[in-house]
């Protein structure tokens, strides 16, 4: 497993999108400090080295209250090898101290008693060197690419994700643009067909069949078919005839109008947004930054 931080990772997002160089770095949810120097961009090979928070309490007391990502304080009846580490170090004579006092709750807190004329300084130095208050992690960062597993860097891995989310919301756009276009499509033939009374032709009340009366209404709107989205066809023709009365006795041209100019308005903003795709996904990850990221800070 190698997490990583929301916020770097939105910020890594834009600097990608922007053709700049980023980086990202692990985080570890149990706190502590992290070396990254050989990290080599969570591939493998790449380690990272972790180390617990020491804490001087005074000169004979330190407290550890972060300990390295997989290790734990441990339980009554399954004691810490995080503790037991400590333990055994300080049997080789690596490390003076008279006791370990656990007084973990909901946060980690790990007294340490030095014996008398013991360096606080050496002792941290020597915890850090000889028990696991630091750690080495490996990355392996592996995932199912076209069904067969890879090893890809993590880098790798956000460019992708980045990618498939520009595409993502791309597509959203489009899907919505036709959408509108299909309302604008009918609200401008719904218009013609009430404002010209088309539904009070003779030749349209007089039709014989339902294909004479769709051939009526084709001829006439034929003067406007250059105008529209898209072609006419026979069932955009068969739905204006199923306008119930009620509506077209209701019809409001200023309002009509007011809902194609809207329609234009949000399709203009769409074609805008599909023009600049690479701002539209920034933006989506200053949202996504904005939201949760303070939820979220580096451990």
């Amino acid at each position: 497993r190698d997490p990583h931080n929301l916020n770097e990772i939105c910020e890594a997002a834009i600097q990608y999108l922007h053709g700049e160089e980023f980086h990202i770095y692990p985080d570890f949810p149990t706190g502590g400090s992290i070396d990254v120097s050989r990290y080599n961009d969570g591939q493998r090979g790449g380690v990272v080295r972790v180390r617990a928070k020491i804490e001087k309490r005074d000169n004979k007391t330190l407290a550890i209250t972060e300990i390295p990502y997989g290790k734990t304080t441990g339980t009554a009846s399954k004691p810490s090898t995080f503790i037991e580490s400590i333990l055994k170090a300080n049997e080789k004579g690596k490390i003076k101290i008279r006791n370990v006092e656990d007084l973990t709750a909901d946060k980690a807190e790990i007294l340490i008693h030095l014996t008398p004329g013991a360096s606080s300084d050496k002792t941290i130095d020597a915890l850090y060197a000889c028990t696991d208050c630091e750690i080495s992690i490996s990355p392996n960062c592996c995932v199912i690419d076209e069904k067969k597993p890879c090893f890809l860097s993590i880098s790798d891995v956000l460019r992708r994700n980045v990618d498939t989310t520009l595409n993502l919301l791309k597509q959203e756009r489009l899907i919505r643009r036709g959408e509108l276009m299909e309302a604008l499509h009918f609200a401008s033939l719904e218009q013609i067909f009430i404002e010209e009374r088309i539904y009070k032709d003779k030749q349209f009340e007089n039709a014989k069949t339902m294909d004479a009366a769709c051939e009526w209404i084709d001829e006439r709107l034929t003067p406007w078919y250059p105008k529209m989205v898209r072609e006419v066809t026979k069932d955009d023709i068969l739905r204006l005839m199923d306008i119930k009365m009620a509506r077209i006795l209701k019809f409001n041209k200023d309002k009509a109008e007011e809902n194609i100019a809207r329609i234009k308005d949000e399709v203009k903003q769409i074609d805008k947004e599909l023009a600049n795709m690479v701002e539209v996904t920034c933006d989506w990850f200053r949202f996504i930054q904005e939201k949760y990221g303070k939820d979220h800070p580096r451990l």
